[in-house]
């Protein structure tokens, strides 16, 4: 039989460094760099899988899975490693790529490390639709600002209504004329605006269809009956979480969302904080945003109506339980302090609603008794 081998890998763009070590010893079998390049990566890991058996493992960055899917195509094992859970030495202050890789070996065959989810390539080719969705987004604000600061610069305001980008903004927009190189400048700042917007509600239109495309129409519009999450905002939390199951509690999975709060407690003494932000940002950003629709009292909009159209009646109880609790969590908490923290609460318990729609780990008869569930409004 072969015998067994930990390996610590520190990838980066061009270099592998490598540190193998066996199971039961401090012996260093092999260490050197080479080449990030599929066939340098193919030949050296093929001939040492002839003598061991591999047990590899690098940490997550923005290489991605490649690694991982070259290794996994010849047989040999490599796990992808959350980076913020690695555990640091205070006193370490030498950090190179041979420390790394040596680092992530030995605490990999303790079993000190945490393995990330590692979704596969259809997955992953959905979720970067789904980000360069929020990417273009954030192309079009830009541009907004530079229309804004150009007009600012010059004197020049919208009186007609108290918000920007409406009908009659635009219109205003239009009908301004500039001279010389001021006319040059704010041509190309509304062009470029106007290409930014095509391309975002292109976009839209095939999110939309992939909304409504297997294997996503059933728990989009799954979790599309919970107040304040849309298509767009469900399928950020589809592509992001992939697997909610692999969650075994809601708690985890707000962990996971960043929406835990940091503590310090020791002896006697117990210290809570803020919320620590570790997860993933585009959940949590996302939660927080459909938090904010729980200030409002319970009602089923004709929106939210429609979305719940052909849906089991235990969803639908469980949306409506999800708008009383969690419009009586934001009131209890907005009373006392202030209103961020409040619906960041609400976020977070609206996370457990969440894992509790996708993980059928939910009673549609426990909504508050003498409560009927109210006709679209």
């Amino acid at each position: 039989m072969k015998s067994i081998a930990f390996g610590g890998l520190d990838v980066h763009d061009e270099t592998v460094v490598i540190h193998l070590i066996p199971r039961d010893s401090e012996t260093v079998l092999d260490e050197r760099k080479i080449r990030f390049e599929k066939t340098a990566v193919l030949k050296y890991f093929r001939r040492l899988s002839e003598k061991y058996d591999l047990r590899l493992c690098y940490e997550a960055s923005g290489c991605g899975y490649v690694l991982h899917r070259w290794l996994k195509d010849i047989g040999v094992a490599c796990a992808v490693i959350a980076p913020s859970l690695v555990p640091v030495r205070a006193g370490n202050r030498v950090k190179t790529d041979k420390r790394d890789a040596k680092k992530l070996a030995r605490f990999y065959r303790t079993g000190d490390l945490t393995e990330v989810h590692i979704p596969t390539e259809e997955e992953e080719s959905v979720r970067s639709l789904v980000r360069c969705r929020e990417t273009i987004l954030k192309e079009v604000i830009q541009s907004k600002n530079y229309v804004l600061k150009f007009l600012k610069l010059r004197g020049l305001r919208f009186s007609g209504t108290k918000s920007n980008w409406t009908q009659k903004h635009w219109e205003w927009l239009r009908s301004l004329k500039f001279e010389g190189a001021d006319a040059a400048v704010w041509m190309e700042y509304l062009s470029l605006l106007d290409y930014k917007l095509v391309r975002l509600a292109d976009l839209h239109r095939q999110l939309e269809n992939l909304a409504q495309s297997e294997p996503y129409r059933a728990v989009v519009e799954k979790l599309s009956s919970l107040r304040g999450i849309g298509t767009l905002s469900a399928l950020v939390l589809i592509t992001e979480t992939a697997d909610f199951r692999r969650f075994e509690k809601a708690r985890q999975l707000m962990a996971y969302y960043g929406f835990v709060p940091t503590e310090s407690s020791s002896g006697e003494k117990r210290w809570q904080g803020s919320i620590t932000k570790t997860g993933n940002a585009r959940c949590r950003r996302v939660l927080v945003e459909a938090a904010w629709k729980y200030q409002h009292k319970p009602a089923r909009s004709r929106a939210l109506n429609e979305r719940q159209l052909g849906q089991p009646a235990e969803v639908v109880s469980h949306s409506w339980k999800a708008q009383h609790r969690l419009h009586k969590k934001f009131w209890n908490i907005a009373l006392r302090k202030e209103r961020q923290k409040a619906v960041v609460a609400v976020a977070r318990e609206l996370t457990g609603f969440v894992w509790a729609l996708m993980t059928d780990h939910f009673g549609g008869r426990n909504q508050p008794a003498g409560q009927a569930v109210p006709a679209a409004v």
